[in-house]
């Protein structure tokens, strides 16, 4: 089985740079979606390519139009969907989705970034302190679960391309990094890091100064299995050759 993760930085966008020809090529049974910027009503027409693909495709926009947005697409049919996680903020942006399958639920997740300023910053913070006791209990009913998205946040020091000149950045704080090592601690697997150990993988990059083209990203984009899932895994990859946004999409390989 393929999952696919995803930041498209405008599903709008992305389809004018044959997103879809991408997509079908993976052969992916299984997509998550972030800031995906749009309406279901105003794709009517991105929605019927989904459906000729064979796609069962959910939506939990924004209620602000052109902004964040989460979507899961599946070639499975879900038993139940989740629309948000009852948090009123969180979910007028848009910013959880969750599909239960037979063996295990999946999260199409965007947290917040904080780099436009102080107040953003602190609802990250928000949005993370509610999120580590939202998925601890959430983990009690369902154990198997793949979190799977942007989290706008570098774990380590391997995941971002000039440390020190980016300590002091937001996704970078040390605040934050604690954070994403004890949400890990509490449970999780990384599972890139399950496979691969090396530097300079990242998955977004900055519009300027050419920094895709020299590789200066963060990764920042993960698929996180819970433990019970520890078998199941097959490999992940990194896809940096889509360039349908500033992310690339990541790849999650569970076995049958």
């Amino acid at each position: 089985m393929k999952i696919i993760s995803y930041n498209v930085n405008g599903i709008r966008s992305a389809s004018t740079k044959n997103f879809f020809g991408w997509l079908q090529s993976t052969d992916a049974d299984m997509i998550c979606l972030q800031e995906v910027k749009a309406l279901p009503a105003q794709i009517p027409d991105i929605l019927a390519v989904i459906k000729q693909l064979g796609y069962h495709h959910y939506w939990f926009p924004a209620e602000k139009k052109g902004y964040s947005g989460v979507a899961i697409l599946t070639k499975i049919k879900p038993n139940h969907i989740e629309f948000g996680c009852g948090e009123d903020w969180i979910d007028k942006e848009g910013r959880i989705l969750r599909a239960d399958f037979d063996a295990f639920s999946l999260m199409s997740v965007y947290l917040p970034s904080g780099s436009s300023g102080e107040d953003r910053q602190a609802k990250k913070y928000e949005f993370m302190d509610f999120f580590e006791q939202y998925i601890k209990d959430l983990r009690m009913l369902y154990p198997n679960l793949i979190i799977s998205g942007d989290y706008n946040i570098c774990h380590t020091a391997m995941d971002i391309h000039n440390p020190k000149s980016n300590a002091n950045s937001s996704g970078f704080l040390p605040q934050e990094r604690e954070w994403m090592g004890l949400f890990l601690e509490s449970g999780f697997i990384d599972t890139f890091r399950h496979f691969n150990k090396d530097p300079h993988h990242y998955t977004w990059w900055s519009y300027r100064a050419g920094s895709r083209g020299k590789n200066l990203g963060w990764r920042i984009d993960y698929h996180l299995a819970t433990l019970p899932m520890l078998d199941k895994l097959k490999n992940v990859s990194i896809l940096p050759d889509a360039t349908h946004s500033d992310h690339c999409p990541i790849l999650l390989e569970l076995e049958a």
